[in-house]
């Protein structure tokens, strides 16, 4: 996203590596402890003033905006934003799909006619194929012609879903708002929306292995945006088995209109309610606002990151601000679907004012039994790791400029944490002693 928020906000992904177990990650209420006593210490100022990170460990700069792609030919484009992690051509290699979160202007993602959707928008997403010590061994513009490409998802059967946080871009040639899907080995990719998946700002998405119905998010106001899933006629899974249709339908929780108005950690949801969406294409009127009763839908702001894991669909909402029209305040919640028990659970709720502000993009950390979330906030941005046991630490800083951080992801072998931050655009491969981790 590029909103600025102020409180300790527990997500926003977009890309997320399952890397633990969640059922066991948030043993504890988060926010009690945050400090440089946990993590790996105190940050060390970078002498190149780029990106400061605790003792032992070091980056490498990858893939920046303007720097020339290679024999693809032209530039890497900018705003560099949700990420995902497929494996590379070599062996302990990474294959970076990288959303690049641009509208009508910026460093523009220029593809050839068959990978672009509209000229006009200057979204998309690049590729990065990066070995194991963190080079890079080629790069290309993977889909152009979208617009505001934020969040979305790694599918069950290896390709990425780029989401369009819009509904619609001054000057468009064609509609937006959609979700596309991009073959990371550069092969299937067609520039098509899925338009089952529905017309809407979108923000992630998260998809049952099992059953493959898919779990997105929706990051609008006016009113507030909607948690949704997809139904698929197809449900063998594959490149654009979702094109095949398939039933998009919004979240109901009996007698919750608000998810902020859910306060207490460990609070369980009964009877969730799934309601079918008169028009996914939003033909004439936005999805959000096909439900004009209230009561219909249940409603949350700023929902984010959303990721799949333990048979169950995970979900942020980044903040909520009564002075908005919310229900309640809070700094972020994490709210948890069971589709077998079919029950909501608001897993941890952060409260405002604590240390850090609004981070945004997650990915599970195999150190330590927490996360790594990416900054969206005010003044200084900071990479945010925590713990099983709620501590929370700084990981890196953005000691360049304050733009956000994005897209944090471990690699495969768990060797490497890429992030990049948005404006200029980079991308980083930070390596270093991970499993020195002080969790508690």
């Amino acid at each position: 996203m590029d909103v600025s928020r102020r409180g300790f906000v527990a997500g926003g992904v977009a890309s997320i590596a399952v890397a633990g177990t969640l059922d066991t990650l948030f043993t504890t209420s988060a926010g009690a402890d945050e400090g440089e006593a946990y993590g790996y210490g105190p940050l060390i100022a970078d002498p190149a003033g780029i990106l400061d990170l605790p003792a032992g460990f070091s980056y490498k700069v990858l893939s920046a905006e303007g720097s020339s792609l290679g024999p693809a030919g032209g530039v890497v484009p900018g705003a560099h934003d949700g990420t995902g992690l497929f494996p590379g051509s070599t062996p302990g290699g990474s294959r970076l799909v990288r959303n690049h979160e641009l509208g009508t202007s910026g460093t523009k993602a220029v593809a050839a006619a068959n990978l672009t959707y509209d000229p006009k928008a200057f979204g998309g997403t690049s590729t990065v194929d990066v070995d194991a010590s963190g080079n890079v061994v080629s790069q290309y513009v993977s889909i152009a012609g979208t617009a505001t490409n934020c969040a979305g998802g790694v599918t069950p059967w290896g390709t990425w879903l780029t989401c369009e946080e819009t509904e619609g871009i001054s000057g468009q040639t064609k509609t937006h708002g959609w979700v596309f899907e991009v073959d990371p080995l550069g092969v299937k990719t067609i520039p098509e929306p899925i338009k089952p998946l529905g017309r809407f700002a979108h923000e992630a998405v998260c998809i049952d292995n099992h059953s493959h119905i898919a779990y997105l998010t929706e990051d609008s106001s006016g009113p507030f945006g909607l948690f949704y899933r997809f139904i698929p006629n197809n449900n063998r899974g594959g490149y654009h088995c979702y094109q095949d249709g398939g039933k998009l339908q919004a979240m109901r929780v009996p007698g919750v209109d608000d998810l902020s108005s859910v306060q207490v950690p460990g609070t369980v949801l009964t009877g969730i309610e799934w309601v079918d969406v008169p028009d996914p294409e939003a033909t004439t009127v936005s999805v959000r606002k096909q439900f004009a009763l209230t009561g219909q839908v249940t409603r949350s702001q700023k929902l984010e990151g959303a990721w799949f894991d333990s048979k169950k669909a995970y979900f942020v909402a980044s903040y909520s601000r009564t002075s908005s029209g919310a229900a309640g305040n809070h700094a972020g919640q994490v709210w948890k679907y069971d589709p077998k028990a079919n029950t909501l659970s608001l897993e941890f709720i952060f409260k405002p004012g604590g240390k850090y502000d609004s981070p945004d993009n997650i990915t599970v950390s195999p150190y330590g039994g927490g996360v790594m979330l990416a900054e969206d906030g005010d003044g200084e941005q900071y990479l945010v790791g925590t713990t099983r046991y709620a501590k929370s630490f700084p990981m890196a800083r953005n000691a360049f400029n304050d733009s956000e951080f994005t897209g944090v992801i471990y690699s495969e072998d768990r060797r490497t944490l890429f992030a990049n931050r948005q404006s200029p655009g980079v991308t980083f491969a930070i390596t270093g002693p991970f499993d020195k981790i002080r969790a508690r």
